[in-house]
């Protein structure tokens, strides 16, 4: 038999955790839901109120009103914690109006408006310009690099800019396949190419040729940095639900900040605004409607809640202007140094420095950095670009704030120049130097080509990359993989453009191999005698080579 329900009141519906809203908006202070909770009670109760006719208004004393009828609901919650009857105040009663016949109107005081309200409109025109990114993508497969792992699909967000562009995040369409963006309130899907992916600071431009797309959308206009306690809203695709989402915060921090995707350090916005998966490369507004902003990361960590970080609008314009300067994406440049910090007073006396002179002074220089040959060592960096750089590694940032002076080397384009003021041996010096993008041993990227890979007699042979270390040993690699490759990960640095850390990735087992099949991840120091610049120079000798024997010389002097 069917499931019988008895009469009566229908049953209660189960507690759930997630609240549906035809407009999706969740706050990000206890502060602020009050206010939009008080802020509705107060709606819901003039709505509800009876208003009297003129003629039912007359048969009452002018002098004796009726008594005020209480609301509907709970005792609300003051701003001070006690509870506090929702009954009207005067300034909310019905204003009395006598007319001249002697008749009296009330007329229904006006409806308070929701914060959360008023910030909406202001963003609604641009939320047009709001787009849902579908990608597939395919990844290579890094420990099998002569083939590629099944492909899968993902959804984030993105917003149209001047130009008939579109930005979202990098990590968004990275090893895309296909890309097709959606519009706000439409059914059709377009297809999108790819213009340009900014690995390190996590941005990629599309366009759609399709020219149906760009009718009727007004592109997003950027505003300025925000300050501290500015507020703003994050505008995207995130999950829990297929429409498009609204949440709110403030400004809570602007530093220097790490970039998951890109493993740099560029300037970055924390906001407490909720940004959740899907969320990456929607835009984040302020209170005028403007984009101070790109979604794409957030800490997720016991102790730590609403904790969203935001791409801050001078990054979003350097990498749209180096695209627009370069018809590519060239990256951002460093200087190339490792620097230690000049705090103890002792170490500026040992350094010759004065007691108003602050600076950091160089560790090491990158060998492939072009002012390899400029600077040294033991150099003390006193200025850059004329700006004085503090014994902290910091520069005057806006009023009353500090940051790390790489962000003024990231405000420069790859190939310009920069003056750098420094202490040699008691003497100020001055060098222009000019500024390259960082090349690494082991990089963090492959920029979207596979991975190469050389066999022979059965020995894989490989270039060790993060993504390859990614494969092999998950995403704890930084404490799973070798030591050695750690050690060089972390701290080795690359003596030419072209060097590369090979290695011996397995050995697939044959007749001529017995005995070499426990060789894993083993890196190759030379070949006859040659040392192994590369995996190129590598497969070459190999090729190359009429002796009798090929012998790989192994670390661990194996």
């Amino acid at each position: 038999m069917g499931e019988t329900r008895k009469r009566g009141r229908k049953p209660k519906a189960p507690a759930s955790t997630t609240e549906t809203m035809d407009f999706q908006y969740t706050s990000a202070s206890n502060a602020t839901q009050t206010d939009y909770v008080a802020a509705q009670n107060d709606v819901f109760s003039a709505a509800n109120d009876s208003v009297p006719t003129a003629a039912a208004a007359a048969k009452n004393d002018a002098n004796n009103p009726p008594p005020a009828r209480r609301g509907r609901g709970r005792p609300r919650k003051s701003e001070a914690g006690h509870m506090e009857d929702t009954e009207p105040h005067a300034a909310a009663s019905p204003e009395r109006r006598p007319y001249q016949n002697g008749a009296v109107v009330l007329e229904p005081p006006p409806q308070p408006v929701a914060k959360w309200e008023s910030v909406a409109a202001r963003v609604v025109p641009a939320m047009d310009a709001v787009v849902k990114v579908f990608c597939v993508h395919t990844e290579p497969n890094y420990s099998l690099p002569w083939q590629r792992k099944r492909q899968y699909s993902s959804s984030s967000s993105g917003f149209i800019i001047g130009g008939k562009r579109v930005l979202t995040n990098a990590h968004s369409v990275e090893h895309y396949t296909q890309v097709k963006l959606k519009k706000r309130g439409s059914d059709t899907k377009y297809l999108a190419t790819v213009l340009a992916i900014g690995t390190e600071c996590d941005i990629a431009m599309l366009t759609v040729s399709d020219d149906e797309f760009w009718e009727g959308v007004s592109p997003v206009e950027f505003g300025d940095l925000p300050a501290l306690q500015d507020a703003v809203t994050v505008v995207g695709y995130p999950i829990g639900g297929d429409t498009i989402s609204v949440t709110s915060g403030v400004v809570s921090r602007i530093e220097i900040l790490s970039y998951v995707h890109g493993s740099t350090e560029l300037l970055g916005l924390q906001i407490d605004a909720a940004i959740n998966s899907g969320n990456s490369g929607g835009p984040a507004f302020n209170d005028k409607g403007n984009c101070v902003g790109i979604a794409f990361q957030s800490l997720k960590h016991e102790d730590a809640e609403n904790i969203g970080y935001v791409i801050p609008t001078p990054v979003i314009m350097h990498f749209i202007q180096d695209y627009e300067k370069n018809g590519a994406y060239t990256g951002f440049p460093i200087l190339g140094v490792e620097w230690q910090k000049m705090e103890n007073p002792d170490l500026r006396l040992a350094m010759g420095m004065k007691s108003d002179q602050k600076g950091v002074r160089i560790r090491r220089i990158e060998p492939t950095a072009p002012e390899s040959h400029l600077l040294k060592p033991s150099d003390v960096i006193l200025r850059f670009d004329g700006v004085k750089v503090a014994n902290d590694g910091t520069v005057p940032f806006r009023h009353g704030e500090r940051i790390g002076f790489s962000y003024l080397v990231s405000q420069k384009y790859t190939g310009d120049t920069a003056l750098v003021k420094v202490l040699r041996d008691s003497k100020i010096l001055e060098f222009d130097i000019k500024l390259a993008t960082h090349k690494r041993l082991i990089p963090a990227h492959t920029s979207a080509k596979p991975p190469s890979y050389y066999i022979i007699a059965g020995f894989v042979f490989t270039a060790v990359t993060v993504p390859y270390l990614r494969s092999e040993y998950g995403k704890d690699y930084e404490f799973d993989a070798p030591v050695k490759l750690l050690d060089k990960h972390l701290h080795a640095m690359a003596e030419s453009t072209d060097e590369q850390l090979v290695v011996i990735s397995q050995v697939l087992v044959a007749d001529i191999n017995i005995g070499y099949e426990d060789i894993v991840n083993t890196q190759v120091l030379a070949f006859n005698g040659k040392p192994v610049k590369n995996l190129k120079s590598l497969a070459n000798m190999v090729d190359n080579c009429n002796d009798e024997y090929l012998r790989f010389d192994l670390e661990y002097q194996q």
